[in-house]
């Protein structure tokens, strides 16, 4: 088994050299798969036995390359096209992956095992199994056709996490005017629970505190108002409901001198088109301030139910996902892939219950690390 540990560029004034660690039951074996890839042309930097997180004792053999061999083994010929500024990108790529705590080193012996299958349908299979979509995989895989990068799995597994880290948007936190944030999704997606985070973060958590109120067209679901209204009256922020475009309206008018307006909406079924209708009718309505529409999608989701949520909120306009119930789960592929195929961008994640703190900005790197955890348990 090779390990993806940190890729480290040393430079001595004379050849640069190129860190790669391997990984193996005893020292003999990560030494011979270094000597497999690169042939002798290697340094031996360190040799150590390390317990990993799987409770396994394994042999991390580290050694050192020319750079010039290792780009070529790792990516093929380089057309000269390519300047040195994307040959350092790529060095760059895999020493960002490798920085994610190893973890990519803890695949299970069993991937690399005796099998008929290639490499690449091994780790095709990994990641389907996982939840990310075959139509997504094979553009990829499709990319590569001819690449070495197919015959190693670990390089190919970090090639595809940059691939995801590249195709992952995250929308920034912008409050330099005043804003309406309504938040709309499935029922029991926990919306009316991060409004009161967001709530309490606007008011209380940033650099200077927000004049926040909270707008309710929860009249569907029972005690929508009346849990708003607790955590409204324990942050003392203005509350107000309303059950008709005309409210809506005037409730907006009368809040105009408010930074943010949270708005709470009813929870949804894709089969419930009377609320569906009424949604679009606040969303259509003639504003005086544009509308943010943010989709609340549990990290639960299944994958059954994907296109039904986005086929069944996508025309809303939405500008962001405020992903849900990040705790409830340790299995994060079917919303990996939600992210990628839809294509929207990620700007809060809710990873507890308690109000304000567990609620922090969208980040790849922490979505990116969570799945690479599911990977590890295989």
């Amino acid at each position: 088994m090779r390990g993806c540990a940190p890729y480290r560029e040393e430079n001595d004034g004379k050849v640069k050299m190129i860190n790669e660690t391997f990984v193996a039951s005893d020292p003999k074996g990560a030494y011979d798969q270094a000597v497999e890839k690169y042939g002798k042309s290697i340094e031996l930097v360190s040799a150590k036995q390390v317990k990993y997180d799987d409770g396994q004792l394994r042999c991390e053999v580290e050694i050192a390359i020319p750079k010039d061999v290792f780009m070529k083994k790792s990516f093929g010929d380089i057309s000269p096209a390519n300047n040195d500024r994307d040959k350092e990108a790529e060095v760059a790529l895999l020493s960002e992956l490798g920085e994610l705590k190893k973890q990519l080193a803890l695949m299970k012996e069993d991937m690399l095992g005796e099998s008929n299958e290639s490499v690449a349908q091994k780790v095709k299979r990994l990641f389907l199994k996982k939840g990310v979509a075959k139509s997504w995989l094979d553009d990829v895989f499709g990319s590569l056709l001819g690449s070495n990068i197919l015959e190693d799995a670990t390089l190919l597994v970090s090639y595809l996490l940059e691939e995801i880290d590249e195709s992952l948007e995250v929308q920034s936190e912008i409050l330099d005017e005043p804003k309406i944030m309504m938040l709309v999704g499935p029922t029991g997606v926990g919306k009316t629970t991060t409004i009161a985070k967001l709530a309490a973060r606007y008011a209380y958590l940033m650099n200077r505190p927000y004049k926040v109120a909270l707008l309710n067209l929860d009249s569907y679901k029972v005690g929508a108002f009346e849990q708003l209204a607790h955590y409204a009256d324990i942050m003392q922020i203005e509350h107000i409901t309303v059950d008709s475009v005309e409210a809506f309206s005037k409730g907006l008018e009368d809040l105009d001198d408010y930074d943010i307006i949270l708005v709470d909406t009813a929870g949804m079924s894709p089969y419930d088109t009377e609320k569906f209708i009424k949604t679009v009718e606040f969303v259509q309505s003639d504003m005086p301030r544009k509308i943010e529409v943010n989709l609340v999608l549990s990290a639960t989701v299944k994958y059954e139910d994907m296109d039904d949520i986005y086929n069944n909120f996508s025309f809303l306009n939405l500008n962001s996902v405020i992903i849900s119930k990040f705790d409830e789960t340790k299995h994060f592929g079917t919303l990996l892939n939600f992210m990628l195929l839809y294509k929207l961008p990620m700007s809060y994640f809710s990873v507890g219950q308690e109000v304000p703190d567990d609620l922090t900005l969208a980040s790849k790197e922490y979505l990116l690390e969570h799945f690479i955890g599911d990977l590890d348990e295989e």
